[in-house]
């Protein structure tokens, strides 16, 4: 028998695979189901890729890879054989438990036990070998069986600490220099001191300067002028705004390149005016005082004390929490209320999961689409029998229910590349709303982009106080802002009384009073984002110089869903971060038509279209002499778009020569840029520095240097050749590498994503024009010649979600979620999705509108 097996097995043993130390093992999770070795079916662990796919996925693999050999995991729930004296017998450690899968708390130990089973399964015979059979197995296969059985989770990065774990005590922490130059930080209102960025900004902790990041691979970030001053001046340690509470914050080592630990921080930020031991006192303070009003917040949002009837089916299917990632959660089960996300991902699921690559559990669109019928199919949402229900309440005990799905797999993928979402704190679900929208654009899932649905234009009219002129800009956003105006509330004498007990008690140490929440009128808050505001900075074309400046913001589209955000967290002027508890009474319907965006008026002067002075040095190499100069010829681009420049920069090139790239290509994007390098290398004057042309030349310069990335820019042949010789036309090839800046892999997947393109003949005009709306992903929406992809109609909506925050600041707390769903509120939080009965739409940080159809 075992020469049996063995000769059985030499045919597969090639594609049989040991997993070593950097290699994933899916053992727990199906990469496109929420199925596991819990599972009816169980799991089916492919020993080549170690992907694991449920008993609905595995065909697919085997007929997409040709891979054999799987090893099968199941999951078995027994009742235990009573013992002698009748009861069950003593409890004992299970040897028959080898899955690294966590056991179900609703089961009842003293009568339920777990039992294991693994075997090895050949397809297409599905022929099973019971395991251990070390006599009859092959000594290679029993140690891939072995290793791939105790190889550790894939989420292991992803579980709690072990971001902050990995984390060394910076070496300059100790003897860290910091410059007596008088500088104090405010708690609000950062810029960048190179350029106007106002987000993921760092305090220098030598110099106390305020600097913008470096880029993200999701095309968030900054433009590196942090690095930068770092390399002209040395100064190794950086903190980032944001993210200073009591408990620390997130310091940057340039010298060590790494997040570090700073054991002095709160010594090195009070050098600058902010006092972190005494955020310490107050914030505990807040903690220990405020327990009553607190606990009161959050007994509202979630409905405590109210009975709550679960909800089970199709579209109430609850999210397990993994550590703060409930804000994760709220914005899934938000999103995909939304039928265009339904429709996009669960409606083309056999065609996205069909081309998926090889490795699904690293695709988005995968991932996107294996949630999305997670939450929407009811498969994971199922009432409890009723045999079942008078079963328990005689043995009052519960079997177990494999009710709600666990993220872990999208959290891992979509918080790839960003240390913030991959680390197990709690975040901004407006900022994680943000991210998913970007990635949505970043990887479209056939001819319409669901996130379009959020996509709306705004008309800023900025006004020059001196001159009277005005000039109309627009902008892409997804999310209107709305500011608390706490001036507007309609119970100020309330909130003066309550103020005033609160400091009594707190002098004679006791209880604080019962909270007094301050109401804002909804039409307050709308009032405040409609009016003006200053400009800072503000440069006047028409002065040529400094001036006051007012903006004003419209719509110049309206969006065919609106999520409205009410700034709630703000900074106290002793750096403590603090949420508004108010309560906004927030219409079930919303008409902004009035705020929809007009255009410039008559008798209004449009500001000259001159651009700002701009500083060079007259001898690069030498000392930097700075000359004035003003061009009234519009160039490509004037601004240089730092973020790209550095891009290309940390790719090896000399920065001279990314600036010039950046600048005649007309800031469309690193990838535009790289092809003018390529195209460019050999040049004498390559990494010399930029020089403005001058009036007379601007027009030819630029526009031969634009010429690098043309038709006659084609990508390497030996790829085109690669493509084709995998049955694709080569028109397919050269456009579907031109998407992906010549990346092979997702060139392919760019073609699968595309199957309209391999049935049409592309034209070379057709083609430059494809390469040019799709190179920088990052701005895939803005650079068509239709311009951003809107959907405009009437500014009248009607309320159907909210987002909740409980807690003192976005980096702590808990969110919750509430959906208008079949005429009734559901409340999600986490696992637990029940009719609600009391929705506090008043409390809402995060609010979803749809657009009424006219």
């Amino acid at each position: 028998a075992a020469g049996d097996l063995g000769e059985l097995l030499v045919p597969y043993m090639p594609t049989i695979r040991v997993p070593k130390s950097g290699d994933r093992v899916y053992k727990t999770e199906c990469a496109f189901s929420y199925d596991s070795p819990d599972s009816e079916g169980g799991l089916y662990v492919c020993m080549n890729t170690f992907l694991g796919f449920g008993r609905e996925h595995i065909e697919r693999h085997y007929r997409k890879t040709g891979q054999c050999v799987y090893l099968h995991l199941k999951r078995h729930i027994i009742e235990k054989v009573p013992g002698a004296s009748g009861g069950a017998l003593p409890k004992r450690r299970n040897a028959k438990l080898f899955l690294d899968l966590e056991t179900n708390s609703d089961l009842n130990g003293d009568d339920f036990e777990y039992e294991d089973e693994a075997k090895l399964v050949l397809f297409p015979d599905h022929y099973e070998i019971s395991l251990p059979n070390i006599e009859e197995l092959p000594a290679l296969v029993t140690i891939a069986c072995d290793a791939l059985l105790s190889a550790k989770s894939p989420y292991k990065k992803q579980e709690p600490d072990s971001w902050e774990e990995e984390l060394q005590a910076s070496k300059h922490a100790k003897t860290l220099v910091q410059l007596d130059n008088g500088v104090r930080i405010p708690p609000s209102g950062w810029k960048c001191s190179k350029c106007d960025l106002r987000d993921n900004l760092w305090l220098n902790l030598t110099d106390g300067s305020v600097l913008c990041g470096k880029w993200f691979f999701d095309g968030s970030g900054g433009n590196g002028h942090a690095i930068e001053h770092y390399k002209e001046t040395g100064y190794p340690l950086a903190v980032k705004l944001g993210t200073i509470t009591p408990d620390g914050a997130d310091v940057y080592s340039f010298d060590e390149e790494e997040p570090v630990l700073d054991p002095h921080i709160a010594k090195h930020l009070a050098h600058f005016g902010i006092d972190m031991l005494q955020m310490q006192v107050v914030e505990n303070g807040l903690r220990d005082n405020d327990i009553k009003p607190r606990v009161s917040e959050w007994e509202v949002i979630q409905e405590a004390g109210v009975k709550l009837k679960p909800m089970y089916g199709p579209g109430y299917t609850g999210m397990k929490n993994l550590g703060n990632s409930c804000y994760l959660n709220a914005v899934m089960q938000a999103i995909f209320s939304i039928p265009e996300f339904q429709r996009a991902y669960v409606g083309n699921l056999p065609r996205i999961f069909d081309y998926s690559p090889l490795d699904p559990t690293q695709d988005f669109n995968t991932q996107m689409a294996k949630l999305g019928h997670g939450l929407l199919s009811g498969q994971y949402s199922k009432p409890p029998m009723k045999s079942e229900l008078i079963e328990q309440v005689m043995k009052e005990e519960h079997k177990p229910q494999h009710n709600g799905i666990s993220p872990q797999m999208f959290k891992a993928f979509i918080s790839k590349g960003h240390p913030e979402y991959a680390s197990s704190r709690q975040q901004d679900a407006q900022e994680f709303f943000l991210h998913l929208v970007n990635l949505v654009e970043r990887n479209p899932v056939g001819s319409e982009n669901p996130s379009d649905v959020f996509r709306f234009l705004v008309e800023e009219r900025t006004q020059c106080c001196q001159s009277r002129k005005v000039r109309y800009t627009e902008r892409v956003d997804y999310i209107m802002q709305l500011p608390v105006a706490m001036e507007a509330a309609t119970n100020k004498d309330e909130l003066i009384a309550y103020e005033l007990k609160r400091r009594e008690a707190e002098a004679a140490r006791r209880p604080p009073p019962e909270l007094v929440r301050a109401k804002i009128p909804f039409r307050a808050c709308l009032q405040a984002f409609s009016e003006p505001s200053n400009v800072e900075d503000f440069w006047s074309s028409a002065l040529q110089a400094k001036s006051a400046g007012v903006k004003t913001s419209r719509f110049a589209s309206f969006p065919e869903y609106l999520v409205v955000q009410i700034k709630k967290f703000t900074f106290g002027l002793d750096w403590i971060p603090k949420k508004l508890d108010v309560s906004v009474d927030m219409p079930d319907f919303l008409d902004i038509s009035h705020l929809r965006a007009r255009g410039l008026q008559p008798g209004e002067e449009e500001l000259p279209d001159i651009a700002p002075p701009i500083i060079i040095p007259d001898d690069p190499k030498g000392p930097f002499q700075p000359t004035l100069f003003y061009d009234s010829v519009i160039l490509l681009a004037l601004d240089i778009d730092e973020s790209s420049v550095m891009q290309l920069a940390e790719m090896g090139f000399p920065l001279e020569a990314c600036r010039k790239a950046v600048y005649y290509t007309g800031n469309l994007g690193a990838e535009v840029a790289f092809n003018w390098i390529i195209a460019h290398m050999e040049e004498p004057d390559f990494a010399e520095p930029l020089v403005i042309p001058a009036f007379g030349e601007a027009a030819s310069s630029g526009a031969s240097a634009f010429g690098g990335f043309g038709l006659d820019n084609q990508p390497p042949e030996e790829m085109v050749a690669m493509i084709i010789s995998m049955g694709f036309q080569r028109d397919v090839a050269v456009q579907a590498l031109k998407a992906t800046n010549n990346n092979l892999e997702r060139a392919l997947e760019w073609i699968f994503s595309h199957p309209e393109m391999e049935e049409e003949e592309t034209e070379p005009a057709l083609d430059m024009m494809n390469m040019a709306n799709n190179v920088n992903a990052n701005v895939l929406s803005e650079t068509g010649s239709e311009g951003p992809r809107i959907k405009d109609g009437p500014g009248r909506y009607e309320l159907f979600g909210f987002i909740s925050h409980m807690g003192t600041s976005t980096m702590s707390g808990h969110y919750v979620c509430h959906l208008k769903k079949e005429g009734r509120w559901v409340i999600y939080n986490d696992l637990r999705v029940c009719a609600s009965e009391r929705p506090p739409k008043d409390l809402g940080y995060i609010y979803f509108y749809r657009r009424i159809p006219s």
